[in-house]
Formats: structure tokens, C-alpha cells, sequence
């Protein structure tokens, strides 16, 4: 007799290009085995490099999008993507406590798009503070969004692991921090937990435009998770297949074109 396929559920925006948001949580879910599914908190009209227009959906839609979920599928591991605004990351973080199951939760706390173009509205990370960080299994900051959280630039290896064990102890939950974004020959992520740091690095795959790879990187270790694989596999793991993810990469032939 064949296992249950494992169900994991991403709470997030939908990006029209579906290079990045639900879609691609639902894309990674689905290539790793996992059945996904989602809790829509707002449409994103957008091609890679541009955010055209955000609208939200209803805070009720949200919080009855992710209880009719749960009470009808047994949800192994949540993420959550980009959520907007301060009432739809309350909303969401109640849902989620409402759900009464011990269920793994990574919050990619989406600040910025790839672009550059704000996708939270003002006040809405003083909520993730307050609400969603303290029920988090694992936040997975990029260097850019950690240095929104804390204040400060984060500029090389010795700054990364400052901001990640000044994170780890403000927020007293997991954290991986991502350093896609520094200089040299290896991408760098450092997990820590509990006062240990633990580096997953995989060689820079260099001259390609990349959208959505946050989005892709945490589906990935949720779906780790929902698998019932310990963190520090589930990131493994991940960080593997966002990598290949990245290599084996589509290049559109005019970008120029879609932006416009």
C-alpha cells in the first residue's frame, strides 16, 4: 500500500507572470511530490523586473481560505509568501493558531520584489513581528529584507552572521538567512538555531535574471517538511533544487517587450 502523498498549503499573492508567488510554491510543491494548496491574499499584476498593480483580497477571504483548508485536508507544512498588508498577516497568523495543529510554518517575510518595487503595505512589518515571526518554525530573510528588520547593512560573511544571531534571538525562532545577493564564487545561506550556525553554499550560476527564487527556496524546504524531513535536511534539499532550478533556467527572448 502506497503512502499518502504529503499536503502542504502556501498562503501568498498571485504573480501574473507565475514566475514567483503561489504559482511557483504550487509548481515547486508539485515537482517535489507534495500536492499544494493556497490561500490567495492578493493578485500581483507583474512581469519579471516590473510590479505593474497589487490589490488585496478580503481579510474574510483570507481567513476563510485557509479554515475550509484545514478542516478538510491534512495539511503537513504552511508558507507563507507575500501578504500585503498589516490586517492580512494578522489575519493569517489567527487562521494559522485557529487551525489547533502543530503544523511547520516558514515565513518568507516577502518585503521587495526582485525589482525593487515595495509589495508591503506601511506598518505591516511591525505586525509580522508581533504576530507571525512568534509561530514561525523557520523565516527565511534575504539580506536585503534582514536588514530591513534590523536597521542595518549587511555587507559581507562577518555582517551576515551578526544580523543573523541578532534575528534568531529578537525573534527567538529559526532563522535562515539568505546571501544570494553578496559577492563571490558560492551562494551562502546560514541557518541558526539555538546558538549554531549552519551553512548550506552552492556555486553562484552566474548571468541569469532570476525572479521568484525566494518564493521557490522556501516551497521547497516546506515541502521538505511536509514530508516530515528534519530542517536542516528540508534546507538541503532545498537548496539543491532551487540551484538546479536556477541552472536549468527558461530565458525569455525579449524581456524588454513585457515590461512595457
Amino acid at each position: 500500500m502506497s503512502e499518502p502523498t504529503p499536503v502542504a498549503l502556501t498562503i501568498a499573492g498571485s504573480d501574473s507572470s507565475a514566475g514567483a508567488g503561489v504559482q511557483a510554491d504550487l509548481k515547486t510543491f508539485a515537482a517535489l511530490g507534495v500536492y499544494g494548496l493556497n490561500a490567495i491574499t492578493c493578485v500581483v499584476a507583474e512581469t519579471p523586473g516590473k510590479v505593474s498593480r497589487i490589490e488585496p483580497v478580503s481579510v474574510e477571504m483570507v481567513r476563510e481560505q485557509i479554515a475550509v483548508l484545514g478542516k478538510n485536508f491534512p495539511i503537513a507544512a504552511i508558507k507563507t509568501g507575500l501578504l500585503y498588508s498589516a490586517a492580512i498577516i494578522s489575519a493569517a497568523a489567527r487562521a494559522i493558531v485557529d487551525l489547533r495543529k502543530k503544523i511547520p510554518l516558514v515565513v518568507d517575510p516577502v518585503i521587495t520584489a526582485t525589482g525593487g518595487d515595495p509589495l508591503l503595505e506601511q506598518g505591516a512589518i511591525a505586525v509580522y513581528e508581533s504576530e507571525l515571526f512568534p509561530i514561525a518554525s523557520l523565516i527565511t530573510p534575504n539580506l536585503d529584507e534582514a536588514s530591513q528588520l534590523l536597521g542595518g547593512e549587511i555587507k559581507d560573511r562577518q555582517s551576515m552572521e551578526r544580523a543573523g544571531t541578532e534575528l534568531q534571538r529578537k525573534f527567538n525562532s529559526p532563522i535562515l538567512l539568505k546571501g544570494g545577493h553578496l559577492t563571490g564564487e558560492h551562494a551562502v545561506d546560514l541557518l541558526f538555531v539555538d546558538g549554531r550556525v549552519t551553512e548550506f553554499a552552492a556555486p553562484f550560476v552566474r548571468n541569469v535574471a532570476t525572479h521568484g527564487t525566494g518564493c521557490t527556496y522556501s516551497a521547497a524546504i516546506t515541502a521538505g517538511l511536509a514530508k516530515g524531513l528534519p530542517l536542516t535536511d528540508a534546507i538541503g534539499d532545498a537548496k539543491r533544487f532551487v540551484t538546479s532550478a536556477i541552472r536549468n533556467h527558461y530565458r525569455w527572448g525579449d524581456l524588454h517587450a513585457l515590461k512595457h
